[in-house]
């Protein structure tokens, strides 16, 4: 026995100073569950303490605060001059030069009338400059959300043969949607949208763009019957069956369409002035002017398409707040401010439901619009006002001249804007950081391409959410060993330096502990000792007095992680390791507070079972032993 101990301690000196003083674990300071409540609700519901703001300010100032809170524009609008005005206003018709063929382009991939396009960018933008945070985001119409509305509502009703019961539609899944978006943000439920990781939308958006891309194909090569469907199959299938007919290609197809607002003019003009629409070039035809007229009365709140009008507005709402408050952080970060997720959301939503009750389908902030908006020098949301008011010009005044506009056109334009979507050297970066990354985004990828828009989506989501709780139930535990000449203990497979400690087994549990992993953890720690035992067979080395974990990454215990460490040491003790066995080493406040208050024996929290460091667990056993076996002699 002596002669064990004198080989542990000679082993173990260089290790660790046995004089090291142990200092005591003392439980946090008492708060209510009350208090602790109020914390954890205040940190999931108002991460960004909106109410900061308040403090110590007179109630006229709050007002005046508060006011500015639910309308940005009382924030940045008093200080408005006539130098940001110039920016915005060069900015502003830029923008609308692109929104006016976009929104065209858009609303037919939509299946909706193209006038819905044009309404679509002038309402909205007038709505988001009052209640949005971003200076750069440029709203209306976007090709992702166009196409999935499309797509979903097509699976049901035929756009060419019931066009007013579409159009209702469409207007109230708009509706729903903005309900759906405005919620969010009221409720403060933003941490929903985060579900969707970047790497699903990436391989979401590149699937997007390749199947609209191929529907296209319609205006592109002027095949007149055309699949109906969404989908890679019957959109190819579709092509090749009608090659005969494409043959005869539209004389305009060489037209560019590399600035869309040129293309659209000078192709416009070139129809009208060789009657090019007598000789098989399809155009827009004659489009109303005027005004959004009024659209409430055309919502459906009942009836058998309720169900596919809320789940269009569900997904079109996710997927277009997603993109909405991407972009807005994206420029943001770009310009050091900062876009409050939740303002976002009650803007977005907001302009939803006013724009489902004047003739307009969903919006959001679009990625090609911002980019310009942010290049042109934008300085406020007036350059979104701009914007609107050309859009309004152009609806009073100059609907008739895009009577002529090609189709190719508008093909071509949307087939430029979505190609961006595909993103290669994102995907790449997946790639090289994180393999289940990258099989999420294919899922999403070739779900959209393969199944449907839906379907995609909650592969990838479902994916995604199965990969945490892949995390939660199966933690890592690894074995930790001591960095010679210190105090510092790392995992053994990671630093070749650091090395056991004999008679020691040291594991790091390093994931919360709940009752979703405790059964694995119970049986993976005994797996441990088991390894430990037979390596001791083998090797002949000391054999296994003592288990330390270490908890310090453990952030949260709940009560079936308390009872695992009560049945560890239940288990140990059968195997005949010493009393003295599970010993646990952790900081955080939170995990030995449940253990002293669980510990009715004092089994668990005894001063020499619970240690600040693991260097204090093992100095402070090594030294116990060391006592011990002196008062033997």
């Amino acid at each position: 026995m002596e002669s064990s101990m004198s080989d542990l301690n000679s082993h173990h000196h260089h290790c660790v100073e046995i004089s090291m003083e142990v200092h005591k674990v003392v439980p946090p300071p008492h708060r209510s569950t009350l208090e602790k409540l109020k914390t954890r609700l205040k940190e999931t519901f108002f991460p960004d303490d909106p109410l900061r703001q308040f403090q110590g300010q007179t109630r006229k100032t709050k007002w005046i605060l508060g006011a500015q809170y639910v309308f940005p524009i009382l924030q940045w609008g008093p200080n408005y001059s006539f130098q940001l005005l110039k920016s915005d206003v060069v900015s502003g018709l830029t923008i609308a030069s692109l929104a006016i063929p976009q929104g065209i382009s858009y609303a037919k991939l939509a299946n909706l009338p193209p006038i819905v396009g044009l309404y679509s960018s002038f309402v909205p933008p007038l709505v988001y400059a009052v209640l949005g945070s971003s200076r750069d985001l440029a709203v209306g119409p976007v090709s992702i959300a166009s196409l999935i509305m499309g797509s979903m509502l097509r699976e049901e009703v035929s756009p060419s043969n019931d066009p007013l019961l579409f159009l209702q539609l469409a207007f109230s899944s708009t509706f729903f949607a903005g309900v759906f978006q405005a919620s969010l943000g009221i409720l403060r439920l933003g941490f929903i949208i985060d579900f969707l990781s970047k790497a699903t939308l990436i391989g979401f958006m590149a699937g997007a763009a390749i199947i609209v891309s191929l529907q296209q194909l319609k205006a592109l090569l002027g095949i007149k019957n055309f699949t109906k469907q969404m989908g890679l199959v019957p959109v190819l299938s579709s092509v090749f069956h009608h090659k005969d007919e494409s043959m005869r290609r539209p004389k305009l197809f060489w037209v560019s369409a590399g600035a869309p607002l040129a293309s659209v003019i000078f192709s416009t003009l070139l129809v009208f002035a060789f009657k090019a629409q007598n000789h098989g070039i399809s155009v827009i035809g004659k489009l109303q002017q005027g005004l959004n007229p009024p659209s409430w009365n055309m919502l459906h709140f009942h009836g058998s398409h309720l169900g596919l009008i809320m789940k269009t507005g569900l997904i079109t709402g996710i997927i277009s707040l997603t993109e909405g408050i991407a972009v807005g952080r994206t420029f943001a970060a770009l310009k050091n401010y900062q876009v409050d997720g939740n303002k976002e959301m009650i803007a977005i939503g907001m302009m939803n439901i006013v724009g489902s009750s004047t003739s307009c389908y969903v919006t959001t902030g679009a990625f090609s619009r911002s980019a310009v908006n942010h290049n042109a020098g934008a300085k406020t949301a007036v350059s979104n006002i701009i914007m609107a008011v050309t859009v309004m010009v152009t609806l009073l005044l100059l609907m008739p001249l895009f009577q002529y506009t090609p189709n190719v056109i508008l093909g071509a334009i949307i087939v430029t804007a979505v190609v961006g979507l595909i993103d290669i050297p994102a995907a790449y970066y997946i790639w090289k950081i994180d393999k289940f990354d990258f099989l999420v985004m294919l899922c999403a990828f070739f779900g959209v391409i393969f199944i449907s828009v839906q379907g995609g989506l909650a592969i990838a989501v479902g994916l995604s959410i199965f990969k945490i709780l892949m995390q939660i139930t199966r933690p890592k535990t690894v074995m930790v060993g001591n960095i010679a000449g210190t105090d510092i203990y790392r995992d053994i497979h990671h630093y070749k330096e650091a090395t056991t400690v004999p008679g020691f087994l040291i594991l790091s549990i390093e994931s919360p502990i709940n009752f979703a992993n405790t059964t694995y953890l119970n049986e993976r720690i005994l797996r441990w000792i088991e390894d430990y035992e037979a390596e001791e067979d083998t090797k002949k080395q000391q054999s296994l007095r003592f288990i330390v974990l270490d908890l310090s990454p453990v952030s949260s215990i709940d009560t079936s992680g308390v009872s695992l460490f009560k049945e560890l040491r239940k288990a140990v003790e059968k195997k005949g390791i010493e009393a003295s066995t599970l010993e646990l080493q952790s900081s955080i406040g939170e995990v030995i507070e449940k253990l002293q208050r669980a510990d009715e024996d004092r089994d668990l929290s005894r001063p020499d079972c619970l240690f600040l460091t693991v260097g204090e667990a093992v100095a402070s056993l090594v030294s116990t032993v060391k006592a011990q076996s002196s008062s033997h002699i």
